[in-house]
């Protein structure tokens, strides 16, 4: 029968305490302790914890004699003499040599202090027990367990604040401490983004996965570790700096800010052994005050008052007398009832529901009962719904002494999956920790072995999954390779595909171009870091080897892109500025610092050959010029307005020059591939595409760095054979000079078909009666638009009006029937051509392009407009004539625009020069060439004085 508890005196001899704060090596001593002893158990706060210690008494002593006891695991070797246990799992009568008990200031603990506090009043060793824990339970240690001996251990480490810092910004080795799931995970993705990764410990996940979370941490494969107070307990981990991100947690009743003896045995897990920590606050948390700062650095915090406790000695006879049994009173001052733990409140409501009371018949089924109830609550549910299950578990082994094995395959199945995110494998690791539970509780189960093996598979996997989904989310993987690579300062395995792509250690951290490194994209904060130190290791030597095969790269290999890029094999090296001279741009090389010293001037060197090549390749005119020494007096002079002017000079604008050039200077010049034509000197090979297209780039590098590539859509027509085209406004004029045209009017029209235009007007002018019509003619030195004419141009009647006017030439409308009649009347007196003049011409093409051909229909000229449309009051004809000849402005025209008479006016009307009367050039009598000096076959004098001589014959 039971009886109420009577106060007990508790002995304090053969215990000592061992207490102090963190790092000062406590669970080492117990371990030693233990070893030296024949038989040993030690109880510990934490089934991670539990496992640690397990495994380094099993170096110790060797695995068979070594067994492992938690709620949810039993590794028992037959003979094994020691046991390392949780604290809920150790034996209520301990028949070993040596027992210890880990973290003893947790008996003050509201959830699971009673537990403490009767391994600690009630467990003993046969020859030593050790307590172990905070220097805040000395003083209700002694006052419970008279005779206690203390013994206070110091930090080996010395532990300072060290203010508030931005997460972002927290030292390498720090541990970032938060109490909800929302905020951990937030964190961890903010680390992960900024620092590379982090891992996560909670509570909540499997020892499994925390194991494996903190190896991640301890290896270095991230820098920075995100907890809960999980870290707290026990957990030995290489932290240099603790930051709380939050101060305040729910203690499962509810929310409370963390006392300092709470953040002093957190902030305490920074530095190990004799390596210093220092601890601080991120995140939203306001700085410490410093009393606070004081007590946690000094490990000065108020002493426990009151351990919570729960009777042991409980009363089976009837679930009434058990429940009045749990509410016993302790008589001893110091200890205080605990409120309901979660197998308490689980028999309120089972107490409640009839189908349990009627079954509960014994004493041995209220035992049941209450075993039953302590089944944990990991899944941290309702406590309506933790009592359902408890309720079919023991309705089972009431009625049959056994849980169902269907129901438990049912169960276990639906926790067998790896799939979903975090939070879904976390609840299924929760549901299989309870049958991992139930198959480890004995006589639950007919083949209690099978289900421990199946759920242990089942939660490890799970945990392996939630682990990988962990690190997936929260570490980027190449990052901490790399930095633990670079640490560790080890030679780095790197590659480069025929693309570019670079890897280190199998981890794509970029591009190779050329010589510049380029990291991904999608890499921040330290991951750009680590990526850029790592590629800058391995890339080391293929910079040497890549300088040495440019150095040696044909010129095929490399190419100067209209937009001034120097590229090889289609990859960027270099790109050209404007220099001294515009013919010789200067080479920007784009390469990593990286590349220096002998290999950097042999890749410049290379470069700069390619590039001087390049120009005098495609602009040998202008650069034979430029070196043509033997060109002296005018001819070097034009020589000289040629390369400044890109290779075309207006006649107009040298005519004193040209009065001047003597047939040897002539003859010299034409050597180099320049033209005389009536309207230009030019050079004829420069007005191809490239040639064009490298002059306007060059023009542009020196003209403040204009748009280098407005001149493509230029470039392009020129190269698809176009004679002329519609200019852009957009465009600079510029462009259109150097790619080889000259602006008229609303057109651009390539200087070299100017020449065969003029080729085609001057018959018409210097036509002699009596000598065959040319087309075109109107007999008096005047001359209308023909097809020809509008043919090699590709341009419209109208576009005609234009580029006649820009070329100099005036226009009068006159009666259309009168031109026609006119027209008639000189080619029945002088007749059509001969036959086979006629037959000769036919073989000539008659457009440039089919363009040309399109714009040319003879519906545009004048003449046949005129006659097409006489019936209906036809439009008048334009006929041209030339108004002056194509050369500079000189005083006598100044003089004309500011209507002053011009000097010399009457001279020139004498001599029947153009601007007098007499300037038809019928009347106009060439001048005959010097005898002294050979008249140049290209002037229009010469052509002219050869025109009169075939007519005159």
């Amino acid at each position: 029968m039971y009886r109420p508890q009577e106060p007990v005196v508790f002995s304090g001899h053969s215990v000592q305490a061992v207490l102090g704060p963190t790092n000062t090596g406590k669970t080492h001593l117990a371990i030693e302790r233990m070893c030296a002893r024949r038989t040993g158990i030690i109880g510990l706060p934490l089934r991670l914890l539990a496992r640690e210690v397990y495994s380094r008494v099993c170096e110790k002593v060797g695995v068979d004699n070594v067994a492992l006891v938690t709620g949810e695991e039993k590794i028992v070797p037959k003979g094994a003499r020691y046991s390392v246990c949780t604290v809920e799992a150790m034996p209520r009568d301990a028949r070993a040599e040596f027992v210890a008990i880990d973290e003893v200031q947790l008996a003050g603990d509201f959830e699971r202090g009673h537990i403490f506090t009767d391994r600690i009043l009630n467990v003993r060793g046969i020859e030593e027990t050790l307590l172990l824990g905070a220097a805040t339970a000395a003083p209700i240690l002694q006052k419970l367990l008279p005779g206690l001996s203390v013994v206070t251990r110091p930090r080996m480490s010395h532990l300072a604040y060290a203010g508030s810092k931005k997460i972002t910004r927290l030292p390498r080795r720090s541990a970032i401490v938060a109490f909800s799931s929302d905020e951990v995970y937030a964190i961890a993705e903010l680390i992960r983004r900024q620092r590379g990764g982090a891992a996560v410990v909670m509570g909540s996940l499997s020892p499994r996965t925390r194991n494996a979370q903190v190896e991640l941490y301890q290896n270095g494969d991230v820098d920075y570790l995100v907890a809960t107070d999980a870290i707290g307990m026990g957990l030995n981990l290489d932290v240099d700096h603790v930051a709380f991100a939050q101060t305040r947690k729910f203690d499962g009743h509810q929310f409370r800010d963390l006392n300092p003896a709470e953040m002093g045995q957190i902030a305490g897990r920074a530095g190990r052994h004799l390596r210093d920590g220092t601890f601080g606050v991120s995140g939203q948390v306001p700085p410490l005050d410093d009393e606070l700062v004081e007590r946690i650095e000094s490990h000065e915090f108020a002493a426990l008052n009151v351990l919570q406790w729960r009777t042991r000695n409980f009363d089976f006879s009837s679930i009434d007398a058990l429940k009045a049994s749990l509410d016993t009173v302790p008589q001893m001052q110091g200890l205080t009832r605990a409120l309901p733990a979660v197998d308490q409140r689980a028999l309120e409501f089972l107490s409640r529901d009839m189908a349990v009371v009627d079954i509960c018949n014994s004493a041995n089924d209220v035992e049941t009962l209450w075993e039953t109830c302590s089944l944990p609550d990991y899944r941290k549910i309702a406590p309506a719904q933790h009592a359902d299950i408890i309720s079919s578990i023991y309705d089972d082994l009431i009625k049959n002494g056994r849980v169902n094995e269907d129901y438990m395959a049912q169960q276990v199945k639906r926790a067998d999956r790896t799939d979903g995110e975090i939070d879904t494998l976390s609840h299924r690791i929760a549901q299989i920790r309870t049958w991992t539970y139930v198959s480890n509780r004995p006589k639950w189960l007919a083949d209690p072995l099978h289900w421990q093996e199946k759920t242990r598979e089942i939660e490890d996997k799970l945990s392996d999954a939630l682990h990988e989904r962990l690190t997936k989310r929260f570490v980027d993987r190449r990052t901490s390779v790399l930095m633990k690579r670079l640490r560790e300062n080890n030679e780095m395995d790197a590659e480069i595909s025929a693309a570019g792509d670079v890897t280190v250690e199998g981890h794509h951290v970029g591009q190779l171009e050329g010589f510049r490194f380029t990291a991904d994209n999608t890499a921040e904060g330290e991951d750009a870091k680590a990526i850029r130190a790592a590629a800058s290791k391995a890339l080391a030597s293929e910079f040497e080897k890549r300088a040495e095969r440019f150095a040696a790269a044909p010129n095929g290999d490399l190419a100067v892109s209209s937009d001034g890029t120097l590229r090889w094999l289609g990859t960027t090296v270099g790109t050209l500025t404007s220099g001294d001279d515009w013919l010789k741009p200067r080479l920007v090389l784009l390469a990593d610092e990286q590349l220096t010293g002998p290999a950097l001037d042999k890749v410049r060197a290379r470069a700069e050959r390619f590039v001087t090549f390049h120009i005098e390749t495609h602009l040998k005119p202008l650069t034979d010029l430029q070196k043509a020494d033997e060109l002296s007096g005018i001819a070097r002079g034009i020589a000289f307005r040629l390369i400044e002017h890109h290779g075309i000079v207006a006649r107009r604008d040298i005519a004193d020059e040209m009065k001047s050039l003597d047939q040897d200077g002539r003859a010299a010049l034409r050597r180099y591939g320049v033209r005389f034509g009536f309207y230009h000197i030019f050079v004829p090979a420069l007005l191809k595409p490239a040639p064009a297209g490298l002059l306007t780039l060059l023009w542009a590098l020196n003209n403040d760095g204009k748009d280098k590539n407005g001149y493509g859509e230029i470039i392009t027509l020129l190269a698809s054979g176009r004679t002329s085209l519609v200019t852009d406004p957009s465009f600079d004029k510029e462009f259109y000079k150097l790619s080889g045209y000259r602006l008229l009017g609303p057109r651009a029209v390539r200087v070299d078909i100017l020449e065969r235009l003029a080729d085609l007007i001057r018959p018409t002018i210097y036509w002699k009666p009596g000598t065959e019509l040319p087309e075109g003619a109107y007999g008096d030195g005047r001359f209308v638009i023909t097809p020809a004419m509008m043919s090699i141009l590709g341009a419209t009647a109208e576009d005609m009006e234009e580029i006649l006017k820009g070329l100099g030439y005036r226009h009068e409308p006159i009666d259309a029937v009168e031109a026609n009649q006119k027209l008639d009347a000189l080619k029945a007196q002088h007749g059509p051509k001969p036959a086979e003049d006629q037959a000769e011409e036919a073989k000539e093409p008659v457009a440039e392009t089919a363009e040309a051909e399109q714009e040319s229909k003879p519906e545009e000229t004048p003449t046949e407009q005129a006659s097409g449309e006489a019936e209906e009051a036809p439009k008048p004809v334009l006929v041209w004539r030339q108004a002056r000849f194509e050369r500079a402005p000189n005083r006598n025209r100044l003089a004309e625009r500011k209507g002053g008479k011009p000097a010399g006016d009457q001279k020139q009307r004498r001599k029947g020069k153009p601007g007098g009367k007499n300037s038809h050039p019928q009347n106009a009598k060439a001048s005959p060439p010097r005898k002294e000096k050979a008249m140049d076959p290209d002037s229009p004098f010469a052509k002219l004085q050869a025109l009169k001589q075939q007519l005159g014959k």
